[in-house]
């Protein structure tokens, strides 16, 4: 049983983590690689995330430089950030490609605070899935008298302690970011 609490505990970390790495693709303002690290670029017709064609710097605050190892990369650069969702227009020279971050606006941040709300539901779901799906096993076990109901309720408790953990780190991650994109 000790096996299904910490297989549990592993898919709820999980959750928590991917939540994690999508909160960095949210622009808040600042000029992070994250941001633009996993934009799929046609590289010789396959789709390959920009971080391994390209070396991704932020020099300052609001700019990102991307500097692709083969300059004929710079058109297909070009093109999958004009066709991401993050609205940022490329400068290129000819060797690089600078994108300014500008700042936000007021109702772009309360945009971004709704898609960031949207994203730590998803994942409070996938954490009661996971306590969901555990549950039913445990009572399962608990039908077939391989554990008894003292044992059962024990379980469940801590399962729920579990539950309750990843929904908490969850939560405080999305606070943390919503504080810093509603920070001007």
């Amino acid at each position: 049983m000790h096996d299904l609490l910490s297989q549990a505990q592993d898919k709820m970390q999980k959750s928590v983590a991917v939540l994690h790495e999508e909160l960095q693709t949210l622009r808040a303002g600042r000029a992070t690689p994250a941001l633009v690290e996993k934009l799929p670029v046609e590289y010789y017709g396959t789709p390959t995330p920009l971080q391994q064609v390209a070396q991704i710097s932020a020099p300052e605050p609001r700019l990102l430089v991307i500097q692709p190892w083969d300059k004929q990369l710079l058109p297909l650069i070009e093109k999958a950030i004009l066709k991401s969702e993050l609205g940022l227009s490329p400068a290129s020279d000819g060797n690089l490609i600078r994108l300014q971050i500008p700042q936000l606006t007021e109702e772009r941040r309360k945009e971004l605070v709704r898609v960031l709300h949207k994203k730590a539901e998803d994942e409070k779901v996938a954490v009661r899935n996971v306590r969901r799906d555990a549950l039913e096993h445990l009572k399962a076990e608990q039908k077939q008298a391989k554990i008894s109901e003292d044992e059962l309720r024990r379980l469940q408790d801590e399962l729920q302690k579990l539950t309750d953990h990843a929904i908490g780190e969850i939560e405080q991650a999305t606070a943390a970011k919503e504080k810093e994109i509603l920070s001007v």
